[in-house]
């Protein structure tokens, strides 16, 4: 009985076991998984924010060489503003007036020659020529910005084609001492400038550099596109400003163009600032060749755990059915395929412990064919084996509750436990069966003879005592006539009819 237990506690745990493999490795591909995930966004992360690093200092390096450039230009534009104004330039020569106004100008291949033009707009000093041709630039945005805006300081136009080039002009009001408008002193930069400037860059070829105005005019831009340059952004619908704050960064697509780009904006105080861009595509690309090395590695373990996994839950699945089909045999018997006494004993065990927790009584029916042996010897064992399914078949449409236990207790005996019964359910129960068997056998093949008994559980007693009395009764019966039930009298075992 002991024996019988612990194997039966043993397959549960293998049951239980094959459900626990498999939830444990799904737990742990989904755990693994997770933290794959992780790493691999953490090295995005990392990605993006070396890429906004490199892109912050490049824009940095371009904002500091345009500011300085402009810085250098507009001082000698405050020079030439501020010494026209002194009254004792109006006596001297061409020649000292050029050597005043523009002998510390700054200069190089891409600075323009400063040039001053009157209240009217009209040409009247040039640096590059002491006898300038005529001009009138009176209608031009720089001139009229500082005629009617006496505080504008350091305009940059848009940019245009001036004196042969295309460029950006630079220029100041010139005042008289009481503020009123003597003219403009402008100057500008080519537009080699910021070819030569970007040039020096080691960039990609989707990579972008945009200088913009204030107002958010486009200076210029790489790659160069001259349908772009002069573009007031602050017009294009689908982009806001708020995408892009000073000093800040934004990934998406940007206002130009459908690229998808990580943009940096640095900012200074001078009148442009510099954008520039670097495709998400290529910031990712080392990125996206390791999600789909590790994607593919990760993949591939998974499959083969899960695939490992179900296999072997299928096997101890497997060998729990046969350790059940084999438990099922070794407790069924053979011939009537009832429970047989090996599978009793386990049976009445349990509920007799069952029945001691709940304080609840268990009876026992002994049954027992009459006249076998001799029906047997007369018909032969194999009519004798027909006899036994017969009865076996009479018992258990008898006995229909699920707890309740029929089994082959031995050769012709069978036993009918009824767990919570009183003696008189079980004597019910027993003439059931008794009136069946001899309807079914029309009383010449055989009858049965049957014990009946019924314990409460208590100290000092145990499932064999209640064995001892229902075969004790069945016993009796017998010996009183056979086919009929005898009630064994507990605890004296006084047999009653």
């Amino acid at each position: 009985m002991l024996f019988g237990r612990r194997k039966d506690m043993a397959r549960r745990r293998w049951r239980l076991s094959a459900k626990l493999l498999i939830a444990s490795s799904v737990a742990t591909v989904i755990g693994f998984s997770a933290i794959c995930a992780n790493v691999m966004l953490e090295m995005r992360r990392g990605e993006e924010e070396l890429a906004r690093q490199m892109l912050e200092n490049l824009a940095a390096s371009i904002d500091a060489d345009i500011g300085r450039n402009i810085e250098l230009y507009d001082l000698s534009l405050r020079a030439v503003a501020s010494n026209l104004v002194m009254p004792e330039l109006k006596d001297v020569s061409k020649e000292i007036r050029h050597l005043i106004l523009f002998d510390r100008a700054a200069s190089a291949k891409h600075f323009g020659a400063i040039q001053v033009f009157d209240a009217s707009g009209r040409l009247w000093i040039d640096a590059s020529s002491l006898d300038p041709r005529p001009e009138i630039r009176a209608d031009e945005e720089y001139f009229a910005v500082h005629r009617s805006n006496p505080d504008e300081g350091l305009f940059v136009s848009r940019p245009m084609l001036h004196r042969g080039a295309y460029s950006i002009v630079l220029s100041r009001r010139i005042s008289d001492a009481e503020g009123r408008f003597l003219g403009v002193a402008a100057g500008s930069i080519r537009f080699s400038y910021f070819h030569e400037l970007f040039d020096r860059l080691n960039l990609s070829p989707d990579d972008t550099i945009t200088v913009l105005r204030r107002d958010r005019t486009v200076i210029m831009r790489k790659p160069f596109n001259l349908d772009i340059i002069g573009k007031n952004l602050a017009t294009v619908r689908s982009w806001s400003a708020n995408n892009l704050k000073p000093t800040g960064s934004y990934a998406g697509q940007g206002p130009v163009d459908a690229t998808p780009r990580l943009y940096v904006r640095r900012d200074s105080s001078g009148p442009l600032y510099v954008v520039v861009g670097k495709p998400l595509e290529a910031i990712f690309r080392v990125w996206q060749r390791e999600v789909i090395r590790i994607g593919a590695i990760m993949t591939a373990l998974i499959l083969f755990v899960l695939g490992t996994t179900f296999f072997l839950g299928r096997e101890i699945s497997r060998r729990a059915q046969a350790e059940d089909r084999l438990e099922e045999l070794a407790t069924t018997d053979a011939l009537t395929g009832l429970k047989n006494r090996r599978k009793f004993d386990l049976e009445i065990d349990t509920e007799w412990r069952r029945a001691v927790r709940g304080r609840t009584p268990v009876a026992l029916l002994m049954i027992d064919a009459d006249h076998f042996k001799s029906y047997n010897d007369n018909y032969g064992h194999q009519a004798g084996d027909q006899v036994l399914v017969g009865i076996a078949i009479c018992i258990s449409d008898s006995v229909r509750r699920a707890g309740d236990c029929v089994a082959r207790f031995g050769g012709e005996e069978f036993a009918v436990l009824l767990p919570g019964f009183s003696v008189t359910e079980a004597l019910a129960v027993a003439e059931n069966i008794r009136h069946k068997v001899a309807h079914w056998s029309d009383e010449e093949v055989t009858t049965v003879s049957i014990g009946v008994a019924s314990m409460m559980p208590s100290a000092g007693l145990d499932w064999p005592d209640l064995i001892a009395a229902a075969d004790k009764a069945l016993y009796a019966a017998k010996a009183n006539g056979r086919n009929q039930t005898v009630v064994a009298n507990v605890p004296k075992l006084a047999m009653v009819a």
